[in-house]
């Protein structure tokens, strides 16, 4: 991979936040196109992030991108419903991907990309920017030293507030559209967190409901979880909240670590990290915090991963194999929602619900 990848970003939504975030990386990325059905809406985007429109030009048609050579990087920032099929044109067209979560809406669909990717020249990366940054990796840095020791439980609040306003979109709220509800859209890369600290989970127990806004899909979601090590976790999830807030807390044997409250950047903030013991025990997890440099968090964390991954083999990014963990839990959590029953993991392809969870 060359030194500067290029990417085209498809679609102005949360593709905007992907713009800044390579804006915010010169040295790794140059945008050269901004796709998006509506061009005066990526019009708008491409002036209030301050990018050259002589460099990141305008374009609404995704066929003629991905046959461009000089296109490295095609960044999928769509509606849910449209992520399978681009991303499968995309790798088809040689092309690294990104793609928006949630990846694709089934296990199935998941097992395809895997299969599409194997036939690629690409590779393609679901995007979990939740997983970088520097209070996350200070509490990677006390499990790789040992002062956290067994993982005990776990508790994950994704506690927004979501009015009637944000419905207004007519593929929002909708299965058709947004193929899920508040634990597919909101709560996905919380649990994606969870796991990357506590481990794979074994067994789920889940309850959702709709109970904030006149919608087809979830708002609210309570589950319980037991992880393949033995911890035990719950989340609880709401779009009813007052104000928006993520929030962990992690119980090891050794260490207790609670987040801030901070909704969509839970690695940022100030976390805290307490040493279940003397204060002897609390220095070395102090001298161990000291030692941790501030990194990337959020998008530009994610970014940098892939492009070390890219251009020098790194192995800090996403993979597909993330991306179908997500999927798979989602599908748990509805089967078990829709049964009362408690779901095993991980699933074969002959669960219920493998080839759709649409109702």
């Amino acid at each position: 991979m060359k030194d500067i990848i290029t990417v085209a970003v498809i679609g102005a939504g949360i593709g905007q936040k992907h713009l800044r975030a390579y804006l915010q990386l010169p040295q790794r990325f140059k945008v050269v196109s901004l796709c998006d059905i509506d061009l005066e809406r990526a019009a708008k985007v491409v002036s209030e992030e301050g990018a050259d429109p002589d460099v990141v030009k305008l374009s609404n048609s995704f066929d003629d991108l991905i046959a461009r050579d000089d296109i490295d990087v095609i960044d999928i920032c769509l509606p849910p419903h449209l992520h399978f099929d681009m991303s499968i044109k995309a790798l088809e067209a040689g092309k690294q991907v990104i793609c928006e979560k949630p990846l694709v809406s089934s296990l199935k669909e998941a097992d395809l990309l895997i299969e599409a990717e194997k036939k690629a020249k690409g590779t393609l990366t679901p995007v979990f920017q939740y997983r970088y940054g520097s209070e996350v990796a200070k509490l990677k840095a006390l499990i790789e030293a040992g002062l956290a020791g067994k993982a005990l439980v776990a508790s994950v609040e994704t506690h927004w507030n979501r009015t009637a306003a944000y419905y207004d979109n007519p593929w929002r709220g909708t299965w058709k559209g947004e193929q899920g509800g508040a634990v597919l859209g909101h709560a996905i890369h919380n649990h994606d967190l969870l796991c990357a600290f506590m481990g794979p989970i074994r067994q789920l127990n889940a309850f959702v409901g709709t109970r904030v806004n006149d919608i087809e899909v979830e708002d609210c979601a309570s589950i319980s979880f037991q992880m393949e090590n033995g911890a035990l976790a719950t989340s609880s999830i709401t779009l009813g909240a007052a104000t928006d807030m993520s929030r962990f807390r992690f119980c090891f044997e050794k260490l207790t670590a609670e987040s801030d409250i901070l909704p969509y950047a839970p690695a940022e903030g100030t976390w805290s990290f307490k040493a279940r013991g003397s204060e002897a025990d609390q220095a070395k997890v102090d001298a161990c915090l000291a030692k941790v440099p501030d990194i990337q968090s959020g998008f530009c964390g994610f970014l940098e991963a892939l492009a070390d991954r890219l251009q020098y083999g790194g192995t800090n990014s996403v993979t597909l194999d993330d991306g179908r963990r997500s999927v798979e839990l989602v599908t748990a959590i509805y089967q078990s929602a829709r049964t009362g029953k408690c779901i095993m993991l991980p699933l074969s392809n002959d669960c219920n619900l493998y080839e759709s969870w649409q109702p």
